[in-house]
């Protein structure tokens, strides 16, 4: 296995091949929701069909009116002609109320389907009221869509459970009953119930369907279930074909300005960047939306060209670049201690992505890790562990990091070395196994005693076999210690190691790959902690024929324990 340095065309998505589909995009056909949610649109299929007994049905999306109408107007599409004819009229005389059959009157349904992101249950069921002396009935939304789908998001039903238990009865029960809103206060006449046919469409996140499950795990079992997907794989331009019809209904929708032939890779290239994969092209309604109708503040003879998506996202970028520059401006000061230059024993800059509580978006910083050993018992301390600041993914990354350096140097006595690794100027929790390739590398250096590079920063995790696993966040990661190296002057030789598994996810700002296509700045791929560890500290990591780091390891554990044997040259120590 070799080091990969990437070139610089590997660091964003290639449009090139696509110019001609961008040119034709406003001529394509408007495209249909089956085309890009098949399993969706099969499930509500299903769930429209005029026998089908089972009324719920359980859809994993967002509980926002984008997702709701676009679920509402596919449903109505899927429904038969042929409704059930429910309805009719109250009539009160003399304090009695009577429920008279009919295909028309005030309780007669108007419409096939219905949603709300938000009901009370006098909107839903309707109410009771006197004017004028006169009881009076009023329908509500169950009676509008009866013989139809009512499409609610689940949120709004587990905030008002008295409710929801009222709803799922009546449509078990295929009856309309009238309930006193307050259970303190009874109906003041009693009023017949109604046939009632309805099917109800509940939407809602993966803890709000985790919630019914708990609560209603029957009903959850037997629902029909369906997800409106997020993401769509791209490998073909019949995929990006697709994409960007689905791009283009979203604009007409929207009445949005149309998009020049040069907004297209700018819009893809930034979609990537959301997805994290170069791989998969994003679905959802909401952030599309949110990128267009952002670009449309900087458009251009009324159409988003690739320059109005550029100046919305930087303006984002800025607005959102508060805490990113103070964080930076304390690693300048020298606050905290991060080094970009020189080499030093046991110390490496690790990559990482942090989460402030009410900021929108992760943002990546470098991280000091430090490795420090001394003559002990074999114990390898994670000092976050002890302090009780690493989570359980970190304890796990650093077990089996040491795990596999143990095996690999495949003692035949005690391990003389104990050794301690800790995130340097860290006050609150790490989690997480995305350090564990740069901690491991660290303690490789401190075993050996050589340097590493500090021009070099590092992120991955690690199995057993030493082979480097992807990681998340590998963009925000590398531009974030890029930042600091070129506020700092770019020497030529400064870089990012990640995994090979993590290229894909790669769409780096122009600013990096600019310096990387200069030759400025680095990034190599790596897929095992040999490949790392031997560009880190500029020896091999394991080499019969030379001075190796296994070897220096191995010489070191077996002088220590025991002091009095001769030191070897260094191409037989290997071989005692």
């Amino acid at each position: 296995m070799t080091n990969i340095k990437l070139d610089w065309q590997a660091l964003q998505p290639n449009n090139a091949p696509y110019q001609a589909l961008f040119n034709s995009v406003a001529e394509l056909p408007s495209i249909t929701i089956d085309e890009v949610q098949s399993r969706l649109h099969s499930g509500l299929s299903l769930f429209c069909q005029a026998d089908l007994r089972q009324p719920f049905m359980l859809l994993k999306a967002e509980e926002s009116d984008a997702y709701l109408s676009l679920l509402s107007d596919t449903v109505s599409s899927l429904l038969p002609e042929n409704r059930p004819k429910i309805g009719g009229y109250y009539q009160t005389e003399h304090q009695t109320i009577t429920w008279h059959s009919s295909e028309e009157g005030l309780f007669a349904p108007t419409e096939r389907v219905a949603y709300r992101e938000w009901i009370e249950p006098e909107q839903l069921f309707g109410n009771i009221y006197t004017h004028q002396g006169v009881l009076q009935l009023q329908p509500g939304l169950i009676h509008q869509v009866n013989g139809g789908i009512l499409v609610l998001s689940l949120r709004t039903l587990l905030s008002q459970p008295l409710m929801w238990v009222r709803l799922k009865q009546m449509i078990i029960q295929r009856r309309f009953d009238w309930l006193s809103h307050d259970e303190n206060r009874s109906l003041p006449l009693p009023v017949p119930s109604m046939e009632l046919n309805l099917r109800l469409l509940l939407v809602g996140d993966r803890l709000s369907l985790e919630e019914l499950q708990t609560i209603e795990p029957e009903l959850a079992s037997s629902a029909l279930y369906g997800e409106f997907e997020l993401d769509m794989p791209f490998h073909e331009e019949d995929d990006l074909t697709v994409w960007c019809r689905y791009v283009n209904r979203i604009i007409q929708q929207q009445n949005l300005p149309s998009l020049s032939a040069d907004a297209w890779p700018e819009l893809i290239k930034q979609a990537i960047r959301y997805t994290d994969d170069q791989l998969n092209l994003p679905l959802d309604i909401q952030w599309l939306q949110q990128k267009l109708e952002t670009a449309t503040h900087y458009q251009q003879e009324n159409q988003i060209t690739g320059s109005s998506l550029q100046q919305a996202e930087e303006n984002r970028i800025w607005r959102h670049g508060y805490l990113a520059e103070r964080s930076m401006d304390e690693i300048l000061k020298g606050q905290v201690l991060i080094r970009t230059e020189g080499s030093v024993i046991g110390q490496i800059n690790g990559l990482s992505v942090l989460e402030y509580p009410g900021h929108p978006e992760p943002m990546g910083e470098p991280s000091r890790i430090s490795c420090v050993a001394h003559v002990g018992d074999g114990e390898f301390i994670d000092v976050e562990r002890k302090a009780e600041l690493g989570g359980n993914i970190h304890a796990k990354g650093m077990m089996i990091m040491q795990a596999y350096l143990i095996s690999e140097l495949k003692l035949d006595q005690p391990q003389p070395f104990s050794a301690s690794v800790v995130f340097e100027q860290s006050y609150g929790e790490v989690d997480g196994d995305s350090a564990s390739l740069a901690e491991l590398c660290a303690l490789i250096s401190t075993l050996s005693q050589h340097p590493i590079d500090q021009q070099i920063a590092v992120t991955g995790a690690v199995d057993q076999f030493g082979y480097v696993q992807p990681i998340g966040g590998v963009n925000e990661k590398i531009e974030g210690f890029f930042r600091l190296c070129n506020y700092r002057q770019l020497t030529g030789y400064q870089g990012v190691i990640i995994p090979t598994t993590n290229v894909q996810h790669l769409c780096l700002n122009q600013d990096v790959i600019d310096a990387v296509k200069n030759g400025q700045f680095h990034i190599w791929a790596v897929e095992h902690v040999s490949e790392a560890a031997s560009l880190l500290t500029g020896i091999p990591y394991y080499d019969p024929q030379k001075e190796h780091l296994l070897a220096i390891i191995h010489e070191r554990i077996t002088q220590a324990n025991n002091q009095e044997r001769p030191r070897l040259p260094w191409f037989l120590r290997w071989l005692g």
